[in-house]
């Protein structure tokens, strides 16, 4: 059933149009998938459906009694709340409702109400409306859904009572996502609800969404998870929103039929056209020459026959990347860590250490592709900075081959100086002249107005592809990638995979995106407890051996 429609809505901040004369139906019986390169809009259709966001032309129409939740890409909430009252919190209307009760149970035993007939009968009536509210709501089963909920996104009955605070980014989006939920909207949208959530985190991220009852819009980078749980993808690209059926890989093989059917068409029209402004050329100078007055209606005929034409339109062309990393070949052992720990001392100020890395071993050679998974924190953050030598194991060695250079993307852009200009951060790193750096940036789909701009007004998915563009000047043989796909979007990873593809040297990445594993890898090894674990192949081969899917109810819940 139809939940929402846009009726040829048009969306501009200030100069910037974002869209224009878009249509679109939304449904609350499918998940659908958003999708579209970085700032496109797709956060801004989430905001326009919860009413954020107004549009300055056309217009919104919303299914009467829908219900809307929403959860944005940062979610915030009260230090000092647990998790189980952040998820209670989000029932907005059921407190409202017994706010009111509360009040009408205080009225109830005041002597100036219950000695007065009237005001008595009066405040009976309003408490019997409440209540009707109150299990219309939901009230009494609220709290039996709130740990239903939580269980089904992993939370055990232990983490009921943590604060949010100290939770990771991912569980934090998860307890978003439950305090949404409690509400049973009709319409759950979702913006990046998969950031920062660890392989199982996922995993139960997408068997909530397939089990959910109602319509879902989600916008996500993840094309795993694209794959696996939207019904539709609709991608909103150069302004102009097109529907597939299907999931994403159903999506990208549609896609790129139709971009084929309309390059030929436009091309086979252009050709046609061409044709005919020759004929018509040729007869209006025959006329003009012979002063013959029939070649010259002839030629007129055949140009108003173009006018007449429908216009085939040229695919629309995203500008994006050309990202090529040279490499070379470089030592035959690139790395090599034997014994290696690393033990923190605990912040409570006792004399208790914190082991986080165990006496591991890892030996990456020339041209392997390597990923590196687990658990967020697990300590794979940690691995990094030992071989980047950013800190000082409390014992064994790392050792890299005299001839690596190593390029390191990080996952926070702290390479970036966010202070400086795109040049001068190209320039700075790589040692490169102005011409040079500008030359790259164009490269990587910058304007020469945003080159001269501070690192820090760029998005985050713009902080990628300046990154990227450093690791290209430094010329790297051994790139260390910490979370490379995070903030880029569907395409500009898939070049990021075709350029890892063709390099002629050596990568370690740390990733949590499958599908980029799936393509870049031929090794991951998986932190955990301490050690390194080894797993020929990419992320299916692994989840495949360690039997990776979400614990079942009654593991969750002890």
């Amino acid at each position: 059933m139809i939940a929402v429609t846009f009726d040829q809505i048009k969306v501009a901040y200030a100069q910037a149009t974002v869209f224009a004369d878009l249509t679109w139906d939304a449904h609350d019986d499918r998940v659908v998938g958003l999708v579209g390169p970085n700032g496109c809009g797709k956060s801004t259709i989430l905001k326009a459906i919860t009413g954020e966001v107004r549009p300055s032309a056309g217009a919104i129409s919303t299914r009467s009694n829908l219900t809307v939740g929403y959860l944005p890409q940062s979610v915030s909430f009260p230090e000092q709340a647990s998790v189980f009252e952040t998820v209670r919190h989000g029932a907005v209307e059921l407190s409202k409702v017994e706010e009111e009760l509360a009040k009408v149970e205080s009225q109830l035993i005041d002597p100036a109400v219950y000695e007065d007939e009237d005001a008595l009968t009066a405040v009976l009536h309003e408490q019997e409306a409440l209540l009707e509210a109150y299990n219309r709501l939901g009230g009494p089963s609220l709290e039996s859904r709130i740990r239903s909920v939580l269980h089904s996104l992993g939370f055990r009955k232990s983490d009921f009572d943590r604060s949010v605070s100290i939770l990771s980014g991912g569980q934090k989006k998860m307890v978003g996502l439950a305090a949404q939920v409690i509400n049973q909207p009709g319409l759950l949208l979702l913006d990046e609800p998969d950031n920062h959530l660890d392989f199982a985190g996922k995993m139960y991220l997408e068997q909530f969404l397939r089990n959910y009852n109602g319509g879902i819009i989600i916008v996500s980078h993840d094309r795993y998870l694209l794959d696996l749980v939207v019904d539709e993808i609709a991608e909103l690209e150069g302004g102009i929103l097109t529907r597939f059926p299907g999931n994403y890989s159903e999506y990208v093989v549609e896609k790129e039929h139709q971009r084929a059917l309309q390059e030929k068409r436009f091309a086979d029209q252009q050709k046609e056209t061409r044709r005919l402004e020759q004929s018509a050329k040729r007869l209006l100078t025959w006329g003009a020459v012979f002063d013959n007055e029939k070649f010259i209606r002839r030629g007129q005929n055949i140009l108003k026959r173009i006018e007449r034409m429908d216009k085939v339109e040229r695919p629309y062309q995203q500008r994006e990347m050309r990202l090529s990393i040279d490499g070379w070949r470089g030592s035959t052992v690139v790395l090599e860590a034997k014994g290696l720990s690393k033990v923190y001392p605990l912040s409570d100020g006792s004399s208790e250490t914190k082991v986080v890395l165990d006496h591991l071993d890892l030996l990456v050679r020339h041209g392997e592709r390597v990923g590196l998974v687990g658990a967020n924190g697990s300590g794979k953050s940690v691995l990094f900075r030992l071989i980047r030598e950013q800190e000082t194991p409390t014992s064994g060695d790392v050792t890299r081959g005299p001839s690596v250079v190593t390029g390191y993307y990080a996952q926070e852009h702290e390479t970036l100086n966010l202070d400086l200009s795109l040049i001068d951060n190209l320039r700075h790193a790589a040692g490169v002249s102005d011409t040079r750096a500008m030359q790259v940036l164009l490269r990587f789909a910058f304007t020469y107005d945003q080159a001269r701009r501070p690192a820090g007004d760029l998005s985050g998915g713009e902080r990628s592809r300046l990154q990227l563009a450093m690791i290209v000047l430094q010329r790297g043989n051994f790139l260390m990638l910490d979370e490379p796909t995070n903030n880029l979007d569907i395409r500009s990873a898939e070049i990021l995979e075709d350029a890892l593809g063709e390099l002629e040297g050596t990568v370690l990445v740390i990733s949590h995106d499958r599908y980029f594993l799936d393509r870049v890898v031929d090794r991951i090894v998986e932190l955990k407890d301490g050690k390194l674990v080894n797993y020929a192949g990419g992320y299916s081969e692994y989840a495949d051996k360690v039997g990776l899917h979400p614990q079942s109810d009654a593991e969750a819940g002890s």
